[in-house]
């Protein structure tokens, strides 16, 4: 008899824990609450380390659920922990709780009305990239975990974060701050979760993919100094601006010149150039800001150094000088090979495996990089796009969400939970 149950067990585990899967109607009865949640922060939006009444809701959800909750964690943010019924591992689950500073351009009943101020500029602020949903999502799962202690055999932390878009200049904060005030600690984390909710994915479908999947995000600073003089008179002065040209493409040629593409993207961009007063005043001085994109520890390094080298001997060259200063805002999210070969099987368990993709990289950037760093993790993409829609784009007025795709996205995550801690 005992060997016919441990046989027994052993079946029902490698079919995908079916002994642990939540109800549909359980699911079913929380989407409702889900879609409620979504609508209220799309509608009250807050900019990076300023997320107080969306810290404040999300607290007050997981304290109702009888969830142990930190808050004031990296300013704003907001951890709850979920000890399961029997003994296990330690999971984390993360959702990125800010807006961005984008003026909503819909007719939606909930769009945001919310003004403030960014970097000295008045501005909207609007979810533009889908947080809302990814906290509305976590908190579903949440209750579901918490009404399903019983069957987890470990803990669950929810993470919470804030300024995952990037905290405001000379503050700290996002995923960074988190780690170094313990989040992944106390009890320390063997794995964490993340999903990013997307407008170019059907709804019903996931994309995901294994090792490199976003890039690490750099951004740069460069600082030309030259020699004012008269507009009229050029030869009596050092051009800043037309060394900043010369600059810019320098930079284009480590791409094309530099490195090897073949084996992952790079991309170097100039967004922003300051410089002079006047149509007849050469001035003294510019200033250039972009950013750099890398899915290769490597190539990294190498543009890095080459991008050092260029701007102060292409300066020079013209008869000034320069400087860059880099500032690592995101690592490359790297999804660890194991766990996302041992959590794939999930994820067509739960979407079908026909709606589960494998999707190339992208050089959009994410600070789940660096809870990846520390432990093993997996990001995917979960479908937002209405069936037969055409897409929009992320951090634009313009973007929109197919609310419809919220439940898989809490099928999913609540599922990865029971498959990883229950396993064997």
């Amino acid at each position: 008899m005992k060997l016919k149950l441990s046989l027994l067990s052993i079946l029902v585990c490698g079919i995908g824990f079916a002994q642990n899967t939540v109800s549909e109607e359980e699911f079913n009865n929380i989407e409702e609450k889900v879609i409620e949640w979504r609508r209220d922060f799309h509608e009250h939006p807050e900019l990076s380390n300023q997320e107080f009444n969306t810290a404040e809701k999300i607290a007050s959800h997981l304290k109702s659920l009888g969830i142990e909750t930190k808050t004031g964690i990296a300013k704003t943010g907001v951890v709850g922990i979920l000890k399961g019924d029997n003994p296990g591992k330690t999971i984390a689950l993360r959702a990125d709780i800010d807006a961005l500073p984008v003026t909503e351009n819909n007719d939606l009943k909930f769009k945001s009305e919310v003004k403030s101020e960014f970097l000295g500029t008045k501005t909207g602020v609007m979810h533009a990239c889908g947080h809302d949903t990814h906290i509305a999502i976590l908190m579903g799962v949440a209750q579901i975990l918490s009404e399903n202690k019983d069957k987890i055999n470990g803990t669950v932390k929810f993470i919470f974060q804030p300024a995952e878009e990037g905290p405001p200049p000379g503050e700290e904060g996002g995923a960074k701050l988190m780690i170094k005030e313990g989040v992944l600690e106390n009890p320390d984390v063997d794995a964490i979760f993340g999903l990013h909710i997307n407008a170019a994915t059907p709804v019903g479908t996931i994309k995901y993919k294994p090792e490199g999947t976003m890039a690490a995000v750099e951004r740069f600073v460069i600082n030309v100094k030259g020699k004012q003089a008269h507009g009229s008179a050029p030869w009596s002065g050092v051009d800043p601006i037309l060394i900043s040209a010369k600059i810019i493409d320098g930079l284009q040629t480590i791409i094309s010149r530099n490195a090897d593409l073949t084996e992952s993207a790079s991309v170097i961009t100039v967004g922003k150039i300051t410089s002079g007063v006047r149509f007849n005043i050469i001035p003294e001085t510019a200033e250039m800001i972009g950013t750099v994109r890398t899915l290769d520890p490597k190539n990294k390094e190498l543009i890095i150094n080459r991008m050092t080298d260029m701007v102060s001997t292409i300066a020079k060259a013209y008869g000034g000088e320069a400087t860059i200063d880099f500032q690592n805002n995101t690592a490359i999210t790297f999804n660890d090979p194991a766990l996302t070969k041992q959590m794939l099987p999930t994820l067509k368990n739960v979407a079908g495996a026909g709606n589960v993709n494998l999707m190339k990289a992208t050089t959009g950037g994410e600070d789940f990089s660096f809870f990846q760093e520390k432990v093993p993790g997996f990001y995917f993409f979960l479908g937002g796009m209405p069936k037969g829609a055409e897409p929009t784009r992320h951090h634009t007025p313009d973007f929109i969400i197919d609310e419809s795709g919220l439940l898989l996205g809490v099928k999913t995550m609540t599922q990865l939970t029971f498959d990883y801690l229950n396993q064997k």
